[in-house]
């Protein structure tokens, strides 16, 4: 039993509450894009990192290319889902 009583403030999200709200969209949308395309290069140039440390037996840079590439990687793959993460984390119906 709850000792207080759960409130609801009758408030829920909806799409035409804003004017802007299409252009808004569509600006995030560029930049999943623009992020995404980062995440790419991030992952060439960790990966190039990578295999010239070692090729030359450095392993500092090594390392740190790998570690680049599971960052580029990880970071791909948040962006890559966070409309599922929101709507699941929200449980509202954006569709």
């Amino acid at each position: 039993m709850y000792l207080f009583p759960l409130q609801d403030p009758g408030i829920s999200p909806n799409s035409n509450g804003l004017p802007g709200l299409a252009a808004l969209r569509q600006m995030v949308g560029a930049l999943l894009t623009f992020s995404l395309v980062i995440c790419v290069a991030a992952f060439v140039i960790s990966a190039a990192a990578w295999a010239l440390g070692s090729f030359n037996s450095n392993a500092h840079y090594s390392g740190k290319g790998k570690m680049g590439c599971l960052v580029a990687a990880g970071a791909a793959i948040l962006i890559g889902s966070a409309n599922a993460l929101i709507r699941w984390a929200s449980s509202v119906n954006l569709g």
